[in-house]
């Protein structure tokens, strides 16, 4: 295995993942210097009973639906297992003890930044660990957008939003082209998001 093998992170709720998100991290793969992607699923905090968010383990079981033939892509579930509320700064000292042998960047969108100043440790963020961003729909110029660890890349704006395929699928409405194809059999199968 390749010293420093160069890991994307992509954290999310993925409730449910959806193309939109493969569509990134696939992009980051072919236009950076990323040689893979991990899909991390973020827990369901235990403060916010939200019950259109499913259980944690379903979502990660739809995540491995996802990516399951992309040997470039794979799923984690480090959060899961780390002191609530989940930390960024914690999650990433926490991969880099675990994984010394790969450099972590993360893959974030354009609408991060105005807020980021609120994150734990946000500094330490910025001063050991690369961004890789891509942009969203309605975002603004943000300073931090000019910072020598902030990489901008001229992805295609993606505006699939999983609360939009959530509300879509209470209203019946056929999804098929917005998720992978397994992805959305299981949803199917499962009756998930129908009430």
């Amino acid at each position: 295995m390749t010293l420093n093998k160069k890991t994307g992170l992509l954290f999310g709720s993925f409730n449910p993942i959806h193309t939109g998100h493969l569509m990134i991290a696939n992009y980051m793969l072919e236009f950076s210097d990323l040689e893979e992607v991990w899909f991390v699923v973020s827990p369901q905090n235990p403060f916010k009973e939200k019950s259109s968010l499913l259980p944690e383990y379903q979502r990660l079981m739809l995540v491995n639906l996802a990516i399951e033939n992309d040997y470039r892509f794979r799923s984690s579930n480090i959060e899961f297992d780390l002191p609530r509320p989940s930390y960024t700064i914690h999650t990433l000292t926490y991969l880099q003890e675990k994984y010394p042998n790969r450099e972590f960047v993360l893959i974030t969108g354009t609408d991060i930044f105005p807020t980021f100043h609120k994150w734990k440790n946000w500094e330490q963020l910025l001063e050991f660990y690369k961004f890789y961003v891509y942009p969203r729909p309605g975002s603004e110029q943000h300073e931090l957008l000019n910072h020598p660890s902030v990489s901008i890349y001229n992805a295609p704006m993606v505006e699939i939003s999983s609360t939009f395929i959530r509300q879509s699928i209470k209203e019946k409405k056929n999804m098929s082209y917005f998720l992978p194809e397994k992805v959305y059999q299981y949803i199917q199968e499962m009756h998930f998001y129908e009430k």
